[in-house]
């Protein structure tokens, strides 16, 4: 699948999709500090879901009305390590294939 990590993203879980074979963009990476807008406009652009922790992606789609074609996972995870949480999230991907579209939350 094509995912775009949101800039608070931890790289673990980034790398952890890669190695699942996922095709992930990073904001930190690729276009640090742009605003949440511009990182919704993105993933819709090329097509990809969003990654994020950041709450503020539901207000975004639904009270904003901005449209969320290629789908949002919204991830709520308290863990001690990226690596915790990297294998949280590759768990959560791996446990559907039809995230395109959907605004998801997952709480761990």
């Amino acid at each position: 699948m094509r995912f775009l990590a949101n800039e608070n993203f931890p790289r673990d879980a980034v790398e952890a999709l890669r190695q699942q074979g996922h095709y992930v963009v990073w904001i930190r990476t690729d276009a640090p500090g742009i605003a949440d807008p511009e990182v919704l406009n993105h993933a819709q652009t090329d097509d990809r879901i969003l990654l994020t922790f950041d709450k503020d992606f539901g207000e975004l789609a639904f009270r904003s009305q901005l449209p969320a074609t290629s789908g949002i996972i919204l991830f709520w995870i308290k863990a001690p390590s990226g690596a915790v949480v990297a294998q949280k999230v590759a768990t959560a991907i791996a446990s559907r294939n039809d995230w395109a579209g959907d605004f998801s939350m997952r709480t761990f």
